[in-house]
């Protein structure tokens, strides 16, 4: 690993490498990621250690302009007043709806710039992705307009005049204040899905509304967010994908330099690199951890030596997922769990939940920390993983872009964006040869997840045979396109291949989207969807999560990659005709 340079593949003549099949690529890029993740140079990482640095500093600074609270040299005086948590909260929305946290940086496939949110969200013309165009007024279109980013600036100046205000009757924030920020976020929410998902609405905004309730209602509502975040998070991995989260999460570790213990996270690398039986044991630890110690900390704990000793289990917890420098990179998040973890149930570890005096606070935050999760695993077509609170799961809606080269060059040309694609940029910094070795290992990074493996083989019944295509990860094309990207891939379906048709005009077969919508929590499938940018929906049907587990991370099917309860749609008139039905049906 250089300081500067990536560690990639030797491949020889990239452009024959090029020539060769996907699968023999892809097996290529698989390998390398076992034992070297995705590359990344040792400047890489020392960013986003800087990063984290910024945010813990420049958030306790900024807390510390707070009026009669004391300086920052002061900090350990007064890091437990409560007004210091609801600043924080502030503090993280704000770094976060500018761009600066998660999906920012080379490990979120933006180099230069290393982000993109605000330098779009401040530009009109820019692709918006509203959530209910056709149910909420006013919401309909997807260009960007002055009120869309006026409305962003009135977020930003509301967070930042928030942060600047003292505290008032026992040492808390006049929730008044707060009320420009909560409205200007869920209007702007209502014409940009993209924005309120990255701010972390599900999380901060709904933290500014326990704001209205006295102390110390304010510290159990607050830890009953933490408690919905962790619990939602062990109930997403209840599934067979998170193993292979575990497995390529410590591959590309920057502190786990030990080649040994990275192939241990596979079965038989390089030939068998399905995860291994630690992976499924850290994934299971990691599981019943978010499930029982906070159990602990919010129903059974009440100071003293063993709350304090889960305080800091669960901090020796986050500690080794920021370690591992995720792709989509939570790092902040984790640094804002950790905070909290010595300040909700630490320093008011004596304020349990049965201390609540007011029960309204139960109608405001149970219906989003409770509804909205058992939706969202039931129905995940219907809600984010971010609302739904199932985080790193290995269980996201995803998407594969298949472009023409043509029309790949012309979406660059047609496209109001603040960036290049991710290829161009890589590019500029260190050449054609070694972008594409990077784009690569995207796919492999993909192709190592067990949804990546059903993609593979859909992939190759969509374009088995055709040469002159370019195959994109949907999170490179909302990169580009919308300028924040973080495994949400209802950001990159369907809904945002109609925004760029409508400014390239396409012809049929130039591009087309593979989306795969997540598993439901009570079944063992997956549906997918093939979408071309002129045509619309061309078919649709289902994939086991058997086959995936079964399956290397590199095609092996041809275009027989097994499919069921398949339905095809004729261009002309976009009617379902059926093609073919399986005996074994969902």
């Amino acid at each position: 690993m250089g300081f500067l340079s990536p560690t990639l593949p030797e491949v020889g003549d990239v452009a024959a490498w090029q020539r060769q099949p996907r699968a023999e690529r892809l097996k290529t890029a698989t390998r390398h990621w076992v034992e070297h993740g995705f590359g990344s140079p040792t400047a890489v990482f020392l960013l986003y250690a800087v990063k984290c640095v910024g945010y813990v500093v420049g958030g306790a600074a900024v807390i510390a302009m707070t009026p009669g609270l004391g300086g920052l040299a002061d900090a350990a005086s007064w890091w437990t007043e409560p007004i210091v948590y609801q600043k924080l909260i502030v503090w993280t929305l704000l770094y976060e709806v500018i761009g600066l946290g998660c999906g920012s940086g080379p490990l979120s496939s933006h180099f230069i710039p290393p982000i993109g949110s605000i330098l779009y969200w401040l530009r009109p013309g820019t692709i918006r992705l509203p959530p209910w165009p056709d149910r909420v007024p006013l919401t309909a279109g997807d260009r960007r307009t002055p009120v869309d980013v006026a409305l962003y600036v009135v977020v930003l100046v509301s967070a930042s005049y928030l942060l600047t205000r003292p505290g008032g009757d026992a040492g808390l924030l006049d929730p008044r204040a707060a009320l420009p920020l909560i409205g200007s976020l869920a209007v702007l929410g209502l014409r940009d899905k993209t924005i309120f998902l990255a701010a972390r609405g599900e999380q901060y905004w709904l933290s500014l509304l326990i704001f209205f309730f006295p102390y110390p209602d304010q510290i159990v509502g607050f830890k009953l967010v933490m408690l919905a975040l962790w619990w939602g998070a062990a109930t997403s991995k209840l599934n067979h994908h998170f193993p292979f989260v575990v497995a390529v999460m410590m591959s590309n570790s920057p502190l786990l330099r030990v080649t040994s213990v990275r192939r241990a996270m596979y079965r038989n690398p390089p030939h068998d690199l399905r995860p291994s039986r630690l992976a499924a044991l850290l994934a299971h630890v990691g599981t019943a951890t978010e499930y029982l110690v906070p159990l602990f900390l919010v129903f059974l704990g009440r100071g003293g030596f063993w709350t304090w000793a889960a305080v800091l289990y669960m901090v020796l917890f986050h500690l080794h997922i920021l370690s591992t420098v995720p792709m989509g990179v939570p790092l902040e998040w984790n640094l804002f769990f950790i905070f909290s973890l010595f300040h909700l149930f630490g320093a008011y570890g004596d304020i349990t939940v049965y201390d609540l005096r007011t029960p309204a606070l139960l109608l405001v935050i149970l219906p989003p920390l409770v509804l909205l999760p058992l939706l969202g695993n039931v129905r995940p077509d219907l809600v984010s993983f971010l609302p739904a609170m199932r985080y790193y799961a290995g269980n996201w809606a995803t998407s594969v872009w298949i472009f023409t080269r043509d029309a790949l060059t012309r979406m660059s040309e047609g496209l109001v964006t603040s960036s290049r694609l991710t290829t161009g940029q890589l590019e500029a910094l260190y050449g054609a040869d070694t972008a594409v070795l990077l784009a690569h290992k995207v796919q492999g990074w993909r192709g190592l997840h067990s949804h990546g493996r059903a993609h593979n083989g859909l992939i190759d019944r969509v374009a088995a045979g055709e040469d002159d295509v370019v195959t994109l990860d949907g999170e490179l094309v909302a990169a580009y396109a919308i300028g924040w990207n973080f495994g949400e891939g209802h950001l990159h379906d369907d809904q945002l291949l109609r925004a760029i048709q409508a400014r390239c005009g396409f012809s049929p077969g130039q591009v087309r989207v593979i989306t795969l919508e997540g598993q439901p929590i009570q079944r063992q499938d997956q549906r997918y969807e093939v979408h071309d940018a002129a045509l619309g929906l061309v078919e649709r049907g289902r994939v086991k999560v058997r086959d995936m587990l079964q399956r290397q991370p590199w095609p092996t099917d041809g275009p027989d990659y097994p499919v069921y309860d398949v339905e095809t749609f004729r261009p002309a008139t976009i009617e379902p005709t059926p093609e073919k039905r399986t005996p074994e049906t969902a």
